[in-house]
């Protein structure tokens, strides 16, 4: 079974050593981010990335997330300069806004730097986090030699991602101790993925949204970012179906909600509600659950709401639409694959 370590106060240096040495080897890694915990290998080792993709049966064309270190701008620029072949001035000013932070970019990658990590494509996503424990890991791994961590979410593919070191366990605690090792770092503070901006191209372009919302990447850039199109790079979390629990996932507006629990009556069952209108529940053996009415309390929640309500008798959770509103584009994307 996968091995836990205690990631945090005095546990924590030896914690981190452990990974250094288990990365080194080619050994995976799970580890906590503000967004969701990663399952980490060394980006340059392309047979610890094959092992990423075996472990959560992802296509190997589909591209993954390098973590880089970023204690100090110099130490960003060092991780940047060896995967990346260029960085626009506005994929800089990015990185100077928001790193380290829940925000990925998408740069022409260096020819014959970390292919496998980037599913073969010519581009490479790079991240610099900003959990203290993972930032940790990546600044000792620096130190022995690993320039990034390749990290895609920490989960069976397609699966609800996990934010806490047990959602790790329950998704591949079936690798045995000495193919995993998770990192306890607590429970993610951000809760769903980074906003993903491809900086590829000429123009920056929203690839996959997140907490750090479009108009906060606009006035740092001065210009509009584009929606996504046929051009784009492949990108982690951007596929029509995707943070899926079992239970098939329908969303609805809080009136079709309320019609939906009427029809299913007293005697309805294997069914949970995640809704933020007052809602009338005739059935005891619904559950329901309501969500909170900021987008950042909800996005924190979500994925952990999702795996609690997706237990072993619920085969529908009925979600109710999130608003409209700008702040919740990055929770409105999650919900709408995880229903698709």
């Amino acid at each position: 079974m996968a091995l836990i370590r205690d990631a945090q106060g005095d546990a924590a240096a030896d914690a981190i050593a452990d990974a250094v040495a288990r990365l080194r080897t080619g050994t995976l890694v799970a580890m906590p981010t503000e967004t969701v915990y990663g399952l980490a290998a060394d980006a340059d080792q392309p047979a610890a990335v094959a092992r990423i993709y075996a472990a959560k049966g992802r296509p190997a064309d589909h591209p993954l997330i390098v973590h880089v270190a970023g204690a100090t701008a110099a130490e960003r620029a060092d991780a940047i300069a060896h995967y990346a072949a260029s960085v626009p001035p506005f994929a800089q000013r990015l990185m100077d806004a928001f790193w380290p932070g829940p925000l990925t970019l998408i740069l022409p990658r260096r020819a014959g730097v970390a292919e496998a990590a980037a599913g073969g494509q010519p581009t490479i996503g790079l991240r610099c986090p900003a959990h203290p424990v993972t930032q940790a890991l990546l600044h000792a791994a620096r130190t022995a030699g690993i320039r990034g961590l390749a990290a895609p979410s920490a989960n069976r593919f397609g699966r609800v991602s996990p934010t806490a070191a047990a959602h790790v366990l329950a998704e591949l605690g079936h690798l045995a101790d000495d193919a995993l090792l998770i990192l306890d770092g607590g429970a993610c503070p951000v809760g769903i993925e980074s906003t993903i901006i491809d900086a590829s191209r000429e123009r920056p372009v929203l690839l996959r949204p997140g907490m750090i919302g479009r108009a906060e990447l606009e006035r740092v850039l001065g210009v509009p970012v584009a929606d996504r199109d046929a051009a784009a790079p492949r990108a982690s979390g951007t596929l029509a179906s995707h943070y899926a629990p079992r239970a098939r996932v329908r969303l609805m507006d809080a009136t079709e909600l309320q019609t939906a629990l009427d029809l299913a009556g007293a005697q309805a069952r294997h069914i949970a509600v995640y809704h933020r209108s007052p809602l009338r529940v005739v059935s005891p053996h619904v559950r329901a659950r309501r969500m909170p009415d900021d987008a950042a309390v909800c996005a924190h929640e979500l994925f952990a709401v999702l795996r609690a309500l997706d237990d072993g008798a619920t085969q529908h959770i009925w979600v109710e639409r999130p608003p409209t509103d700008p702040a919740w584009d990055g929770v409105r994307d999650r919900l709408q694959r995880a229903a698709a």
